[in-house]
């Protein structure tokens, strides 16, 4: 068979299982092939608040100010040039630029300039899939959520996260990547794997670009 080497990113706001997603898809045989054993494969995340020492504290997605910013756009450009080296091997990112733009345009009612990076992404067929929820089931997605969550307060504003899902779609539509907007209401992880490796499929995000299926 022919070497899979996906990349895709995830994106989606608190509450839509996206990182439950990205686990699943970094270990899906439709995604990254049968597994005998267990082996590294990359899965990395603009969430992860490296800026500050306390827990849930600033990143590349909720920097502060022109320096930090400088900061957050050197760890992207550093991601992407990571996967530009070694293109053929599968690539899952849990959050990326499309949420620091949401967030900071929320936020701090500035917007982000990502147009350079979108064109490395595209030329390294970078897929983007959009995991949204249903409204009137906000509610229940956070009392499940609270039985496990370290820092609860977080879900206090659903408004919060309803705002933050819509802007999201109009920021995926105005993207030139391929966009796959995935409804993850039910939870069902394993089916979201499957339409997410047919639509790749589709596409020949699947495969390195020459060895695509016509």
């Amino acid at each position: 068979m022919a070497k899979l080497t996906p990349k895709i990113i995830l994106e989606g706001t608190r509450l839509t299982h996206k990182t439950d997603l990205a686990f699943a898809l970094n270990q899906h045989p439709s995604i990254v092939g049968p597994r005998r054993y267990c082996y590294h494969s990359p899965l990395v995340s603009a969430e992860w608040c490296g800026f500050t020492p306390e827990p849930w504290g600033r990143g590349p997605i909720n920097f502060e100010g022109p320096e930090e910013e400088a900061r957050a756009m050197a760890v992207f450009d550093a991601w992407v040039r990571l996967i530009e080296l070694q293109p053929h091997y599968s690539w899952i990112v849990d959050r990326f630029h499309l949420s620091a733009r949401a967030f900071q345009l929320l936020e701090r009612g500035h917007d982000v300039d990502f147009g350079a990076i979108e064109e490395r992404l595209r030329a390294l067929d970078v897929h983007l899939v959009l995991c949204k929820r249903r409204d009137g089931t906000w509610e229940s997605a956070r009392e499940e959520r609270l039985l496990v969550s370290g820092n609860p307060s977080q879900y206090d504003d659903l408004e919060k996260f309803r705002r933050e899902q819509e802007l999201l779609r109009r920021l995926a539509g105005e993207s030139t990547l391929h966009v796959l907007e995935l409804d993850m209401t039910d939870g069902d992880i394993d089916g979201a794997c499957l339409r997410v490796a047919d639509w790749r499929a589709s596409t020949g995000g699947l495969w390195p670009l020459w060895h695509a299926p016509a």
